[in-house]
């Protein structure tokens, strides 16, 4: 994947256009990935806004499971969700 970087864009924002010609770009800030840059065609704005935003749901869906999974929760029991269920409520 190409990389632009904040710096580069401000100074010279044709750099940008022409790597989207090649696919997704890396916005970096200090090194760092910041951003991804995707082309679209004008027409396609809210399909790729709406694809963009499952993709993000996803991956949030992704971090959940692994943070589940890594703290032994996956393995709870409808039960035992019902349990920790009603504690939290009744903390309110």
């Amino acid at each position: 994947m190409k990389t632009v970087s904040v710096r580069s864009l401000r100074n010279t924002p044709g750099a940008l256009w022409r790597s989207l010609k090649a696919g997704t770009v890396a916005l970096t800030a200090n090194g760092v990935p910041k951003a991804l840059v995707i082309g679209i065609e004008s027409e396609d704005l809210e399909a790729a806004l709406a694809a963009v935003n499952r993709a993000r749901a996803q991956l949030a869906l992704t971090r959940l499971r692994a943070a589940a999974q890594a703290a032994g929760t996956d393995r709870l029991s409808a039960e035992a969700i019902a349990v920790e269920v009603r504690a939290v409520r009744r903390a309110r």
